[in-house]
């Protein structure tokens, strides 16, 4: 396991929100070499610690104008059931992120669609078909005040 001391929190919050800094730059916010930095760098990600880079991309841009998060609640609590449900949201486009909460239910979703019109859809044609979804209720992204997702 890679430790994490201070330049190594340093360096994973400065990607986190500049994942496209070059090593150059980094090293000189971080105050180390380019070779010690780019060092640190391979070895949090040999050590799983940073998993990836990605593009943020503006959802109203991509044309899905309407954001809204779902609780789902599930009839049975199975494994089979819950395998089920996240199968089926691993090929809803409409679904950004799955996450299995704990509390009154079983899973959390983002959703993007282009208006309202598609997540009605979205929430009659593939929510409203799956086996084992018994409870859903919907919250209306109206704004963000922060969003620091990569």
């Amino acid at each position: 396991m890679t430790k994490l001391d201070d330049l190594n929190r340093k360096i994973l919050r400065l990607l986190s929100r500049e994942g496209r800094l070059s090593n150059l730059e980094l090293a000189e916010r971080v105050g180390l070499s380019p070779s010690a930095c780019l060092r640190r760098v391979q070895e949090l990600e040999r050590a799983g610690v940073i998993l990836g880079y990605r593009a943020v991309l503006d959802p109203l841009a991509m044309g899905a104008g309407f954001i809204a998060y779902i609780t789902v609640g599930l009839s049975e609590h199975t494994k089979l059931a819950q395998e089920t449900f996240e199968q089926a949201m691993q090929g809803a486009p409409e679904v950004r992120e799955c996450h299995n909460i704990t509390g009154a239910r079983e899973y959390l979703l983002r959703i993007e669609a282009a208006d309202l019109a598609a997540y009605k859809r979205f929430h009659t044609d593939v929510l409203g078909t799956l086996p084992h979804v018994n409870a859903l209720t919907s919250y209306v992204v109206m704004g963000s005040a922060k969003d620091e997702r990569a």
